[in-house]
């Protein structure tokens, strides 16, 4: 009989060890460390067979930016289940008291980055953000259709970073939707490590600041790496963790400077956003290309109703819809959704539906990511009135797409 209760301080070892064997990963202390603090903030749920911990699940506290307003997220993490104990319901029941938890507190939404994407849809999860992979052949100067920002760039040491940059990202974070609130802890902790978690070949953070007051900055790593084919030679490659600016010449000025690096023959950047202006203003696609696409926030709307209300709406819409959800059947029904620039009402009615969503869907549509029609069109989405998924869709839209980098 498995008991799924709270994992106490003195148990976040076992629960590393649960997730290190799950992943496949054997950290260096450093890196331990770190995920000891990170765990000692998390809310953390375990499932025991007897004493043993067989599954474990953490939440961060994070709050997060939904068009218009900026709402609190339980962010999912470190999920593992031990090999001795797959498909008996542990990801479920944990899943489940999670849920049950955040309904408790009050807490909209939820969110996680899904290791398999197979898994998380049947829990109400919807892949509300898109992340694209950006290669830049730095072997030529950078092709550009528009002129950089001319404002100096200067280089920004590691410990002096977070009061720089941490202001500026607060400022503009709500600009785009999915985007979480970062302290000074996870600055130091998450971006300015010494060490990079993901490739320990890669070398320290460097920032790159343009203008004061600051308009724009760029955190990157760099290595040396053999050239494919060609023994004896290699090659610099600048990692790209995270580039923001202010307008698009200021990004330009960024790219332009990363990509003329001395030594550097690759710059790559992971989970950029798909509407990333670079790949606009680049002059030669076949110098800048876009290596792959893929989901990477997964949101879960854990209360509907409160999630519509909270959000801001782009042109008013009057629609009903049915939201099936299996997992918290609070949601589940048919509700008449007035929404415009003024606000948002969402009560339940016994009316025929416009729309019928799965609550993973209403999720992947909810920051204005996935277009209704798209889902429509797929199957997924059962349009009953015809253009009430054009309409929904002109009141979802934002400005820039929903993006996130934070991933945890």
């Amino acid at each position: 009989m498995l008991d799924i209760r709270e994992v106490p301080e003195d148990g976040i070892d076992a629960a590393l060890e649960l997730a290190y064997l799950v992943f496949h990963d054997r950290p260096e202390e450093q890196v331990r460390e770190r995920h000891r603090e990170l765990l000692r903030g998390c809310d953390r749920l375990g499932a025991y067979d007897g004493t043993t911990l067989v599954g474990f699940l953490a939440a961060h506290p994070f709050r997060i930016s939904v068009p218009g307003a900026d709402l609190p997220c339980p962010g999912l993490t470190f999920v593992a289940v031990a090999p001795t104990h797959r498909r008996r319901g542990v990801l479920t029941a944990m899943m489940a008291a999670r849920l049950d938890r955040a309904v408790r507190d009050e807490h909209p939404v939820a969110a996680l980055w899904a290791s398999e994407t197979a898994i998380y849809g049947r829990f109400g999860f919807g892949a509300a953000t898109q992340g694209v992979s950006v290669e830049i052949d730095a072997t030529r100067p950078l092709a550009l259709r528009i002129t950089p920002d001319p404002r100096p760039l200067r280089l920004v040491a590691p410990d002096q970073a977070p009061a720089l940059l941490g202001p500026y990202f607060e400022r503009t974070r709500t600009l785009r939707a999915g985007r979480t609130l970062r302290d000074e802890a996870r600055w130091r902790s998450d971006w300015l490590a010494e060490q990079d978690e993901e490739d320990d070949e890669l070398g320290p953070p460097r920032i790159l600041a343009l203008g004061d007051p600051l308009a724009g900055y760029a955190v990157y790593r760099s290595k040396t790496e053999d050239l494919p084919g060609a023994p004896g030679r290699s090659r610099g490659v600048v990692q790209v963790h995270e580039l923001e600016a202010d307008t698009p010449a200021a990004a330009a000025a960024l790219w332009q400077c990363l990509t003329a690096l001395d030594l550097a023959g690759t710059v790559r950047a992971w989970g950029r956003p798909a509407d990333d202006p670079l790949l606009l203003f680049a002059a030669d696609r076949d110098q800048v290309r876009a290596t792959e696409q893929f989901p990477a926030l997964w949101m879960r709307l854990v209360d509907v109703r409160a999630a519509l209300t909270a959000r801001s709406w782009a042109a008013p819409v009057e629609l009903v819809l049915e939201v099936r959800d299996d997992r918290l059947p609070a949601n589940a029904g048919r509700f008449r959704l007035k929404a415009g620039p003024d606000g948002a009402a969402y009560e339940p009615v016994h009316e025929a539906p416009d729309l019928t969503f799965d609550v993973r869907d209403l999720a992947a549509c909810y920051l204005g990511g996935t277009p209704v029609g798209t889902l429509v069109r797929a199957g997924l989405v059962a349009e009953h009135t015809p253009g009430a998924a054009e309409w929904f869709d002109a009141a979802l839209r934002t400005g820039p797409l929903p993006h996130t980098l934070d991933e945890f």
